[in-house]
């Protein structure tokens, strides 16, 4: 459908106001469609509702709903870019809502933001400010909508032809679709398998979604999260220091725990992919990190239990209903040779829906593999027997290359700075009034033409 340039106008301020508010994670995809990720969830690498108790750091942004205890030492955003930074609420890379304890908390890059801080307590902004006021972010909000989405994330079948086997002591996840693969799997299943191997073609959206109340990956003594790489024609023990096709098939694993109230990551394991578990206590154990993002109700860690800053890349979108545009007659200027130049805009503007009420997994893929990981040709099949780890199970996931937290004698300003989202609101509502101006002299002049 082609569409008046002075009605596009309008529909598109109105589209880009409702996208900053609610989408800021938000990728292209295709007609029809608003391509969302996480929301506000998928900027921060500890994404937190409740309490968060860590130490000794998170190489992503952390957001916490409710107190923080980093006693011990903490360190936050080592390994933030500038662009991801300049993407948080008001550039706070730490968020904590309710009160911050720990003598050592740094952050690294970005600023800090908390609502109080325990006796003693010590935050340092290294390339940024810190400062005491009210959390730039809705938790509630946010975390009804990551509620919804995890339960339509649930609903999608499992993608045609895709496997879930079990061999002895270890489960394969294969699927071929090179733009979407969906997987359903119990807690219980996946609980029983020392090693996990997950085959699908790099640079397509994996959603495993696991059923029940808890899941124990230390109970299962898991070890290992094994991701095919094609060009290898071999798995790849998921660690800091390796992944398959360069990281290209963990930046779009999506681990998806709708109804679970309890989570335990094995001490001895690297989680490869990010986890969306917002009903639960997530429980990092005292070793080994999650590669990819944590989004749960509460979060522990201690020792050398690190959440490294790999976050979700994939496309999740909501379909967006068809607009309605009003036919604006066409606009002849004074001596034109023709009626039928008037200018239009060739695609339908869409209107992004709300996260989390009608999630799916988009087939678009979403956006780039990280550097040095480009996507394979699809995998089909199941994996062969000679297709074996490349390396050992029992491989002892390496540490974050990122500082631990240092003292530092910087001290920080308050931060009154808004975050990126006003700025678009502001903007999506001038381009509305622009519009809007542009279809009234429009119309006044085609009246005075007739």
């Amino acid at each position: 459908m082609r569409i008046p340039t002075p009605a596009a106008a309008l529909a598109l301020g109105g589209s880009l106001a409702l996208a900053g508010l609610i989408a800021p994670a938000a990728h292209a995809t295709e007609p029809g469609q608003q391509c969302q990720s996480l929301g506000v969830a998928n900027l921060y690498g500890e994404f937190i509702e409740g309490d968060d108790t860590h130490t000794p750091d998170a190489e992503g942004a952390v957001a916490v709903g409710g107190n923080a205890d980093f006693t011990g030492g903490f360190s936050v955003g080592q390994e933030l870019t500038p662009e991801q930074v300049a993407a948080l609420p008001g550039g706070n890379a730490l968020v904590v809502a309710g009160k911050i304890t720990g003598h050592n908390t740094q952050v690294m890059k970005g600023n800090g933001v908390y609502g109080s801080k325990a006796a003693g307590a010590v935050v340092d902004a290294h390339q940024g400010k810190i400062a005491q006021g009210a959390s730039p972010i809705d938790f509630k909000a946010e975390f009804a909508k990551l509620r919804a989405a995890a339960g339509t994330l649930a609903a999608v079948p499992q993608t045609a032809g895709a496997t879930v086997e079990a061999k002895g002591a270890a489960l394969y996840l294969t699927a071929a679709d090179a733009r979407l693969n969906s997987f359903t799997v119990s807690a219980s299943t996946l609980q029983g398998a020392t090693d996990v191997f997950v085959k699908v073609p790099a640079g397509s959206v994996t959603v495993v979604t696991v059923t029940g109340d808890a899941y124990d990956m230390a109970a299962a003594r898991t070890t290992g999260f094994h991701l095919w790489d094609e060009g290898k024609k071999a798995y790849v023990l998921d660690d800091k220091l390796q992944s398959a096709a360069g990281g290209a098939v963990r930046a779009k694993l999506l681990w998806n725990f709708p109804t679970a109230t309890k989570v335990v990551k094995n001490s001895a394991a690297a989680w490869a992919g990010t986890v969306l578990a917002p009903n639960a206590a997530f429980d990092l154990g005292s070793g080994g990190p999650v590669n990819g993002s944590v989004i749960a109700k509460s979060l522990t860690g201690k020792g050398g239990a690190e959440t490294h800053h790999y976050p979700f890349t994939g496309c999740l979108n909501t379909e967006v209903p068809p607009t309605t545009v009003p036919t604006v007659p066409p606009v002849v200027p004074t001596g034109s040779p023709s009626a039928s130049t008037t200018p239009s805009a060739s695609g339908t503007p869409s209107t992004p829906g709300t996260p989390g009420a009608s999630v799916t997994p988009s087939a678009s893929g979403g956006p780039s593999t990280p550097a040095g990981g480009k996507p394979s040709p699809s995998a089909s099949g199941s994996p062969s027997a000679a297709a074996s780890p490349s390396s050992s199970a029992a491989a002892v996931p390496s540490a974050s290359a990122s500082p631990s937290a240092e003292a530092s004698t910087g001290g920080g300003l308050a931060h009154t700075g808004s975050g990126p989202v006003v700025p678009l609101a502001i903007g999506g509502a001038v381009v509305i009034a622009a519009g809007g101006a542009i279809v009234v002299a429009t119309r006044r002049r085609a009246a005075k033409k007739a």
